[in-house]
């Protein structure tokens, strides 16, 4: 008797994502570069569900922990779901992490204060550097035009 292998599966990313902008009580607004592209990329925390099932809030924190150290959840911390959606286009260069057709990403924008001592530790496979920026620079310093219009939102959001 002999035994297959199993097809590999290939497992594509989940097309719903958070972007979460995490800034101080000053209102600076932290930033990291992306390590796998050339240009100046500079971004907020972002990224994908693991799974359909993980919630949005599990997935900010989960990724605000992964690319940056802070604990999202921990008491020095004040995660805010903004409720707000943005719908977009995957950029063509990584669709291919996606099931073939999916052109679209739905993210879900959150807010995170944290103190402005806050230790960040960036993911090196992901991130190459952070700075902190006042809020209208750091709108100006983004790349997404997405991440640019919630860093302009951040006052409305302040407690």
């Amino acid at each position: 008797m002999t035994t297959e292998a199993p097809a590999e599966q290939h497992a594509y990313k989940v097309p719903q994502s958070v972007l979460v902008v995490i800034y101080t009580p000053a209102l600076d607004i932290l930033l990291i570069r992306r390590a796998d592209t050339d240009v100046e990329f500079w971004q907020s925390v972002t990224g994908s569900k693991d799974t359909e099932s993980e919630s949005f809030t599990e997935t900010a924190v989960r990724e605000v922990f992964e690319e940056t150290g802070i604990d999202a959840s921990g008491p020095s911390c004040q995660l805010q779901d903004w409720e707000l959606q943005n719908v977009y286009d995957i950029y063509p260069r990584w669709r291919h992490r996606y099931a073939p057709g999916v052109v679209l990403n739905t993210e879900q924008v959150f807010g995170l204060q944290v103190r402005a001592d806050v230790t960040i530790r960036l993911n090196p496979r992901e991130h190459t550097d952070f700075l902190w920026l006042p809020w209208p620079a750091a709108a100006d310093r983004c790349f997404s035009p997405s991440n640019a219009e919630a860093c302009l939102l951040l006052p409305r959001f302040v407690r």
